[in-house]
């Protein structure tokens, strides 16, 4: 895989590749007092190595394989967050319309500009996502989600619960939340299919706030969510947790960066579809069963009282 490497640290810039690491220092050959080198050139020319320190079998992927003009830009990322500072450029990239991978609080995912239409077209070619399959949308704050969804449901006064009250609690958090799509939420971010496919009679969509400094980091800086498909392994239903990995099969495929906050759980969030006479667990994942949520095995009646609200801890 060659790709951009953003670090800090030291600014010499430094040619390394991955079937060929040394601990020792190049021996750079002399040159002309004529010559001069470019060092943003020299930047897109680095290679990441440190693949081959993390597992050698993984030499194999050392090969220059992308067919891209400019290379992937691979960023890694302390988990914490704490150098989330490296994230400027990857900030920049999504507004001007890339596609890429980040990490967030269960799997990786891909991802774009909620209103950049070509890269909304270009995700779904990389992820050779089905026609029949929706995408989902990762917004910093609760103030996003009322934007670009009718919101959560609200008590009526005669008994049921106040679901909004109950999901504050739970975000930012592992749960994916199917709601009804305002009309503030490009028609694209909706649609079933291709640019010649019929939008959906009904437009739900689903709606993430990841608990995960990376993921929020980029979010903050982003001027609006960001459209997401988690990442798996092309031929199977597997989730990929590797980012060295995922740059090396997809990056070909057209993406323009990968965030490494480090190999992830295959843990998926939970997802619960609140268009219904309850909130329904269509997927159970990392994120745990409340006792607001209801399953195919409940009966459905509608949920009642204080029992929403969690007992502080």
């Amino acid at each position: 895989m060659a790709g951009t490497k953003l670090y800090g640290g030291d600014s010499t810039h430094l040619l390394s590749f991955r079937h060929s690491v040394s601990t020792a220092p190049p021996r750079l050959p002399s040159y002309p007092s004529c010559v001069r080198f470019d060092s943003a050139k020299l930047g897109r020319l680095r290679v990441l190595s440190m693949a081959a320190k993390r597992n050698p079998k993984r030499l194999k992927y050392s090969a220059p394989r992308f067919a891209k003009e400019d290379e992937l830009v691979y960023v890694e990322v302390d988990p914490s967050g704490t150098d989330s500072w490296k994230l400027e450029p990857v900030v920049e990239l999504l507004k001007q319309g890339a596609v890429g991978v980040i990490p967030t609080d269960t799997v990786y995912a891909i991802v774009c500009h909620l209103r950049n239409h070509s890269a909304i077209e270009r995700l779904r070619r990389i992820k050779n996502i089905e026609p029949s399959k929706p995408l989902s949308i990762l917004c910093r704050s609760l103030r996003d989600i009322d934007t670009y969804t009718t919101g959560f449901p609200c008590g009526d006064g005669r008994g049921h619960a106040n679901i909004f009250r109950a999901v504050k609690h739970c975000l930012p958090g592992p749960y994916t939340f199917i709601l009804t799509a305002s009309k503030e939420l490009p028609k694209q971010c909706v649609r079933y299919g291709t640019t010649t496919a019929k939008y959906a009679a009904r437009k739900n969509v689903g709606v993430r706030m990841p608990d995960d400094a990376i993921c929020q980091a980029i979010l903050e800086k982003m001027d609006a969510p960001l459209i997401s498909t988690s990442v798996k392994w092309p031929k199977e239903n597997e989730w990929m947790i590797d980012p060295v990995v995922i740059a090396d099969l997809y990056g070909p495929e057209g993406l323009d960066f990968v965030v490494d906050g480090g190999i992830r759980v295959a843990d998926p969030s939970t997802v619960v579809d609140m268009t219904g006479s309850s909130p329904k667990i269509v997927r159970l994942g990392k994120g745990p069963k409340l006792p607001w949520m209801v399953t195919e095995d409940d009966d459905g009646s509608a949920i009642y009282g204080d029992e929403l609200i969690p007992s502080p801890t």
